[in-house]
């Protein structure tokens, strides 16, 4: 019997040899990977066996050829499984998005810990790749294709006679690998990348390794959805003009070069630029609609076709183009005495996607060539030839009022008035400082205007993120825009700190607002900002109640942000958890916040949602869209209500509201919410409406006496109204999934109103299932206190078109 090695699902049997003269019986489950040129196909289909005699020697020898380039196919395949594809690389980095480990900590169990057993030396085998990944990534049973496919990607010596299980990886290449994916600077990841592909550790890349850069390049170009049918002699190209010296081979040193002034380079090897104010552009790739002409050779790129395009200016070229792009004409920031105070419009050609003209409102030919111009600071969009009709100096157009222009921001030390004997050496000495820190900065900003701090998550909303990134890098001053990812929201506040007037921008999910909330409320500002929510993914329960959406769904940004010159502040509420275990043998999981901002709750939805909390850390793949997490919330409330595992919930539960018990003995619950805000589980209202006239909340609460501390009153809490600002909190009944389902389908208006209060207290005596902010736990019997903490400035959205139920907002 004779097995195509490299490939679990594919066996070729014979009774005889290799190539059985008579009989040849034939498994194939990949006949995809036939891959011969004599213009026929295998005699099989997938995974079916068949009995096959030849009935020539033509045929006989025919078939010979077509296992021999088969098995060709495999062994090359062999040699280039180092190379992870792309699908496989989003799928690890989907893991690791739900992971709290660090490779330290899994490292630590490895050298002197349980890990022990399965260390060879530095090198681990596939059992004990799987048992770190398995600790790492938090996942019991992580995909064998994906725990192969990373396995194989470490292997340097893999031959054809080894067996995956005899096979060993260097565990410092692991952890190293991990350890650079959960971040790094470009520079740090370009240097393992090198390392990685440098399989005889000689120090230098040569022909056949490069090959395989290549290679992974194009898989990268396919996973972006780029057209590689012309690309490949361009990528060789490329590389031949790394070899800076012509000696055959790429050095550490070429590879680091290259890294910094070869922008596909970092494009297609998946590596991040960073903002440099060195006429670097910050490039893109991009597939156009329509018609677009590249800025460099003025010639069509083509419609439907991809280029790369900077996200700074909108330059843009063929991917051939870009290594003689002229620089970028954006600097984010005042580098002399001269450039502070006055903006100059700063045009670039091209780009003039309205197709119609600010100065004289005639048409833009845009679809006749490269014509028209378009200031990358107030957006104007004019003929060549009305370019001499304005003037030099820059408003920065509709969005002056968010706009920090680069005449606002300047070195310390011209403020300082310190002078540089050489001003070769000031310019280094401010670029060194303009890499490393945002403190060599200064801002000061236009008068009357409110510079606005952006905040992007870019893991938020699958893709959005990553575009609303890069969108608001266009829109706004770059420096204004942070990826959360990086460095957190430190930097951003630190840069910021002494701005008058300033608004943040969160762009994110509830659990990204309450991050900055929290860091804001750390940083122990002179002024606090007043912060705005883009809601990115599912959920959004405290956007929504911001009249910010649900949502985003691709929106014009520039509305939004004239929406939020027009919105108004509120203080919120704030509420801090206290969670006091009793002494029990039983395990709790840790609580994951301290503080509320949305809701509380112990239960039934706690019990759903903490279900898909652990299938989703289980089976990330499996929650990659809103419609199919609508689906796994359906099924997990369905079995819920089925099988009532928080029934008679009164009998382990006892609510004190302001020290005062809350009588629960002759309710039927399955559980109870403590509501900041009246949107919960993406939409549902446990509160309800409630029918009032116009005008100002706490002023009609006071009118109908529901300002008291403490309401259990029914007839008072019928009439009374949520508010952020109130300092208290509503307090809902839930009978089971059920009634949870006919509330967010509004089948049923609201829960059970319990109370409002300014404290409330919970006493436990088994496990339970909570959640705060959508965040679910197991916590073992404890005592639970929920007190006010302070209030947060946030700005709501104008008033909708379109009456809802929050217009108790309005």
């Amino acid at each position: 019997m004779a097995q195509f090695m490299g490939c679990n699902d594919t066996q070729v049997h014979s009774p005889v040899g290799p190539l059985g003269p008579e009989l040849i019986f034939i498994k194939v489950h990949t006949a995809q990977l036939w891959d011969i040129s004599m213009g026929q196909d295998p005699p099989w289909t997938k995974a079916k066996t068949y009995r096959w005699r030849p009935r020539s020697r033509h045929q006989k020898y025919y078939y010979q050829a077509a296992f021999v380039a088969f098995l060709k196919k495999k062994r090359k395949m062999a040699k280039e499984r180092g190379l992870i594809s792309p699908s496989d690389f989003a799928q690890l980095q989907k893991y690791m998005e739900y992971s709290t480990k660090k490779v330290s900590d899994v490292l630590k169990l490895f050298e002197d810990g349980e890990m022990a057993e399965y260390l060879q030396g530095d090198a681990i085998g596939y059992e004990g790749f799987q048992q770190f990944l398995k600790i790492y990534l938090e996942v019991d049973d992580v995909p064998s294709r994906l725990s192969l496919a990373l396995f194989q990607s470490f292997q340097t010596g893999y031959s054809l006679e080894k067996t995956v299980k005899e096979d060993v990886v260097c565990l410092s290449d692991v952890s190293c690998y991990f350890s650079l994916l959960e971040g790094g600077r470009p520079e740090d990841k370009l240097e393992f990348t090198f390392k990685l592909y440098d399989m005889d550790r000689n120090g230098i890349l040569d022909s056949s390794e490069v090959d395989k850069i290549i290679i992974q390049m194009m898989r990268v170009a396919e996973y972006l959805d780029w057209d590689v049918s012309e690309l490949r002699p361009i990528l060789q190209e490329m590389m031949k003009e790394i070899d800076y010296d012509g000696s055959g081979s790429v050095s550490l040193a070429e590879w680091l070069r290259a890294g910094a002034t070869t922008v596909p380079l970092l494009v297609l090897l998946g590596l991040e630029m960073t903002l440099k104010d060195n006429g670097q552009h910050m490039w893109r790739p991009k597939r156009f609609p329509r018609p677009v002409y590249c800025n460099m050779c003025e010639s069509s790129i083509g419609l439907g076709k991809q280029g790369l395009c900077c996200n700074l200016c909108k330059y843009t070229v063929h991917d051939q183009c870009a290594m003689k792009a002229l620089p970028c004409e954006v600097s984010t920031y005042a580098k002399s005495r001269k450039d502070i105070g006055v903006q100059s419009h700063v045009w670039v050609r091209g780009g003039c996607v309205s197709g119609r003209c600010d100065r004289c409102q005639k048409k833009i030919r845009i679809y006749h060539g490269l014509v028209g111009l378009h200031c990358v600071w107030c957006h104007l969009e004019i003929h060549d030839d009305c370019l001499q009709a304005l003037g030099h100096e820059c408003d920065c157009g509709l969005l002056r009022d968010h706009i920090l222009p680069p005449s606002s921001i300047y070195p310390s030390v011209l403020a300082s008035g310190q002078e540089h004997k050489s001003s070769k050496t000031s310019q280094k000495t401010m670029d060194d400082l303009n890499l490393n820190t945002f403190e060599a900065l200064r801002i000061d900003p236009v008068a009357h205007t409110h510079p606005l701090l952006v905040f992007v998550n870019p893991k938020s909303g699958g893709k959005q993120g990553e575009r609303v990134l890069w969108k608001f890098q266009y829109l706004l001053n770059p420096r204004q825009v942070f990826n959360l990812l990086k460095d957190g929201p430190e930097p951003g506040l630190r840069f910021f700190r002494e701005v008058p007037d300033y608004r943040i921008l969160v762009c994110g999910g509830d659990g990204t607002v309450g991050w900055i909330l929290e860091t804001i409320d750390k940083a122990n500002l002179p002024v606090v900002p007043p912060v705005a929510v883009l809601p990115l993914g599912t959920g959004n329960d405290l956007a929504r109640c911001l009249r910010w959406g649900g949502g985003y769904e691709g929106q014009n940004l520039g509305k939004i942000l004239k929406d939020l010159e027009t919105s108004k502040v509120v203080h919120m509420d704030r509420w801090s958890v206290e969670v006091i275990p009793q002494q029990t043998e039983e395990k709790s999981d840790p609580v994951p916040f301290q503080i509320i901002n949305n809701y509380f709750s112990i239960g039934v939805d706690a019990s759903i949602a903490h279900r898909f909390h652990i299938m989703r850390e289980k089976y990330p793949e499996k929650f990659n869209s809103r419609m199919k997490n609508k689906l796994w919330y359906f099924e997990f409330a369905t079995s819920e209500s089925i099988f009532s595992t928080c029934k008679k919930l009164e009998e382990s539960l006892t609510v004190e509201i302001c020290g005062k018990p809350l009588n629960l003995s002759n309710l039927s619950l399955e559980g109870i919410a403590v509501l900041n805000i009246p949107s919960t589980h993406g939409g549902s209202n446990l509160w309800g409406d409630t029918k009032r006239p116009h005008g100002d909340i706490h002023g009609i609460n006071q009118a109908l006496g529901a300002t008291a501390k403490v309401i259990t009153d029914p007839d008072i809490l019928k009439t009374s109204v949520p508010d952020l600002s109130d300092k208290r909190l509503e307090v809902v009944g839930l009978e089971g999934a059920i009634e949870m389902g006919q509330i967010y389908t509004k089948l049923k208006s609201a829960g059970r109103r319990l109370a409002k209060c300014s404290e409330i207290t919970f006493h436990t005596t088994k496990t339970l299932p909570m959640q705060i902010d959508g965040e679910p736990w197991m916590q073992t019997p404890c005592t639970i206190k929920i007190t006010h903490r302070n209030q947060m400035p946030m700005l709501i959205g104008p008033p909708p078109r379109s009456s809802n139920f929050f217009g108790f907002l309005c």
